[in-house]
């Protein structure tokens, strides 16, 4: 389920009977108004149109609340990691490149849903739901790694999780200052995805990845 303020959840509010629903809309919309830190169980009961005492038939506290936000976020961020790679075709470069893409798609179009993912400060072990929700999502890029590098000859290939942790870490990073959909975005005299490709380029030649290889990421559509 996709989450746009004012869309297809209808107006704040709990009119529908479904209170789990209905704290989760309200924490979405207070992440998007105020950050994940910028507000209180309280206020997500107050917004969600229900007492005080109301979320605790559903959550612990407003870590559990935020936790179970993310969760949704992960589960909807895999899917579209795994639509975008595709199993690899129809060639690995071409197919990680829609991957990045779709990695920054999903920060401009669901930032509530990222900030919780991963500005929200909740312990990833505090809940292994979401440790487990966040490991699918990053196997999508860890898988997609393992069919990049086996273009490299075995006697010089590096580890994949080194290689999945540091595309991670380009793609978050550039998703993080430029690619996002809220008031945190930074200008850039450039789309986020060629800055992307650009630094994927970068980093894949260091690599040694062949040059016919990587003609093809230039070629992806």
């Amino acid at each position: 389920m996709t989450w746009k303020p004012g869309g297809r959840w209808g107006p704040r509010g709990y009119h529908h009977g479904n209170l789990k629903e209905a704290l989760m809309r309200a924490a979405l919309e207070l992440i998007a108004e105020k950050g994940p830190a910028g507000f209180t169980f309280a206020e997500a009961a107050r917004s969600a149109g229900v007492s005080p005492a109301a979320p605790y038939r559903h959550f612990r506290d407003r870590d559990e609340l935020l936790a179970n936000v993310a969760m949704r976020g992960f589960a909807q961020f895999e899917a579209a990691l795994a639509k975008a790679w595709e199993h690899g075709r129809p060639h690995p470069f071409a197919a990680f490149e829609r991957l990045g893409r779709a990695y920054l798609q999903f920060a401009r179009d669901e930032p509530a849903y990222y900030s919780a993912m991963f500005e929200a400060g909740v312990p990833v072990d505090s809940s292994p739901e979401l440790r487990q929700a966040g490991e699918r999502a990053f196997g999508v890029l860890r898988n997609a790694t393992e069919a990049l590098i086996a273009l490299i000859p075995a006697s010089s290939r590096p580890p994949a999780m080194m290689v999945a942790l540091h595309i991670w870490a380009l793609s978050h990073g550039i998703a993080s200052l430029f690619g996002r959909g809220d008031a945190a975005r930074r200008s850039l005299p450039m789309t986020s995805e060629d800055l992307l490709e650009a630094g994927m380029l970068v980093y894949l030649q260091g690599l040694g990845f062949p040059d016919d290889a990587r003609g093809e990421l230039k070629k992806a559509p």
